[in-house]
C-alpha cells in the first residue's frame, strides 16, 4: 500500500486542503490542523490489483481519497466530501487544474437533507445517550441477579435481599421451583439445616439467572419470589455500554465537560448544530457555506454556555426549518449520476493519456 510520502514524491496529489475547524472558521489556539485531499493512482496500480481507495496517517488527521472513491462519496452526498469540495480558498493548499471539472453544483440535491440533517439527528440521539451516561454514572461494582429479585408481601413486594436480612435467612439455603403459567415467578422454600442440597436463589455472583432446586415432596413454600429478568437484562446492557464508553471516552474532553457542569458533549453538539444550519442553507439557498458566519454562537456552544435543553430546542427549530425548506427547495431531487460518471471518465483519460 502506498504512503503519504509516496503520494507527494510521485506528484499524485490532485487536491489538498486544510479542513475541519480551520475551514469552518471555528478554530481556537488548541485546535488541531486536519488535512484532507484527493489523489490518483499510477496507471498500473489503478488497472491492476493494487487499488488503494484511501491513504491516511496513524491519527487520521491527514486523509487522502483516491479520485474515484472521492467522486463516489460526493455522489452519496457525504457531508465531509461536499465540504472538502467547497473548501474556502484560504484553506486550499494545492489544486490541480483537472479538479475544476468537479463543481459543487453537480452534487447538491435534496438528498442533502438526509445526509447532513440525518447525520446531525443521529448525533443528537447520541448526545442524549451521552447525557444519560454523564448524569447517571453507574458504579463499577456490578449488580447481581439477586438485586432484581423481589418477594411478594401481600399486595406489595420487597427486595429479596431486604426480606432475607429481616428474617435472618441466607440466600444459599433457599430453593426455587417454577410457578406454572407464570413468567419470572417462583415458589421459594427454605432449608434451615442446609442439608437438602438446595441451590440457593443464585449460585454465585456471576450467575445471569436464578437457580432451580429439586424440592422434596411435602415441603411447604415459605414465600413467592419474582425475578425481573427484563429489568436485569436492560441493566446489563446499560452497564456494558457505560463502562465501554468510560474506557474509550476522550478523558480530557469529559473532564472539561464535568468541570464546566456540561451535561452533553459540547464540541460534538457544536458541530451538530453547524450541520443542521448547513443543511438548511443548502435547501433554502442552494449553496454550501463551509465558513461559518456565526463563529461567536458556535464557540459559545462549544464552551457550554447553552444548557442541554437549549441545545435540543435549537436543534428542533432547525429541523422544522429544514423540513419546510425541503418542500420548497429548487434543488433537484437527485443528482445526474451519468453526467458525473462521464466527467470522472474524462478526468481519468486526461490523467492517464
Amino acid at each position: 500500500m502506498m504512503t503519504i510520502d509516496e503520494l507527494k514524491e510521485n506528484n499524485l496529489i490532485l487536491f489538498e486542503c486544510i479542513s475541519g475547524s480551520n475551514a469552518f472558521g471555528l478554530n481556537t489556539p488548541s485546535s488541531d490542523t486536519d488535512i484532507k485531499g484527493v489523489f490518483y493512482l499510477p496507471k498500473n496500480q489503478f488497472y491492476g490489483l493494487n487499488y488503494t481507495p484511501q491513504i491516511n496517517n496513524e491519527t487520521n488527521d491527514i486523509v487522502y481519497y483516491e479520485l474515484g472513491r472521492y467522486v463516489d462519496l460526493l455522489m452519496k452526498n457525504n457531508p465531509n466530501m461536499l465540504e472538502l469540495l467547497s473548501t474556502p480558498a484560504d484553506c486550499v493548499l494545492y489544486k490541480h487544474p483537472i479538479m475544476d471539472y468537479l463543481t459543487i453544483d453537480m452534487f447538491l440535491s435534496k438528498q442533502c437533507k438526509e445526509t447532513f440533517a440525518g447525520y446531525a439527528i443521529a448525533q443528537i440521539k447520541k448526545a442524549k445517550g451521552l447525557n444519560k451516561k454523564i448524569m447517571n454514572p453507574l458504579p463499577k461494582e456490578k449488580k447481581s441477579v439477586l438485586d432484581f429479585c423481589f418477594i411478594l408481601d401481600g399486595y406489595n413486594t420487597i427486595s429479596a435481599q431486604e426480606w432475607l436480612e429481616s428474617n435472618n435467612l441466607v440466600q444459599q439455603n433457599c430453593g426455587l421451583i417454577n410457578m406454572p403459567h407464570t413468567k419470572g415467578m417462583y415458589a421459594l422454600f427454605y432449608d434451615k439445616l442446609g442439608d437438602k442440597n438446595y441451590k440457593g436463589i443464585v449460585q454465585n455472583e456471576l450467575s445471569n439467572t436464578v437457580s432451580l432446586s429439586s424440592i422434596p415432596k411435602g415441603e411447604k413454600e415459605l414465600a413467592y419470589l419474582f425475578f425481573n429478568l427484563d429489568s436485569y437484562s436492560s441493566y446489563c446492557k446499560d452497564y456494558i455500554q457505560y463502562w465501554d464508553w468510560v474506557k474509550k471516552r476522550n478523558e480530557e474532553r469529559y473532564q472539561n465537560n464535568i468541570k464546566n457542569t456540561f451535561d452533553y458533549d459540547a464540541k460534538n453538539m457544536m458541530h451538530t448544530i453547524r450541520l443542521l444550519q448547513v443543511a438548511y442553507e443548502i435547501l433554502a439557498d442552494g449553496k454550501l457555506n463551509v465558513r461559518r458566519n456565526n463563529r461567536a454562537e458556535m464557540l459559545d456552544i462549544k464552551a457550554g454556555k447553552y444548557t442541554y435543553d437549549e441545545i435540543l430546542s435549537m436543534s428542533d427549530k432547525l429541523i422544522e426549518q429544514i423540513e419546510s425548506a425541503y418542500l420548497t427547495s429548487s434543488l433537484p431531487d437527485e443528482i445526474d449520476k451519468l453526467a458525473i460518471e462521464n466527467t470522472l471518465v474524462k478526468m481519468r483519460e486526461e490523467l492517464y493519456s
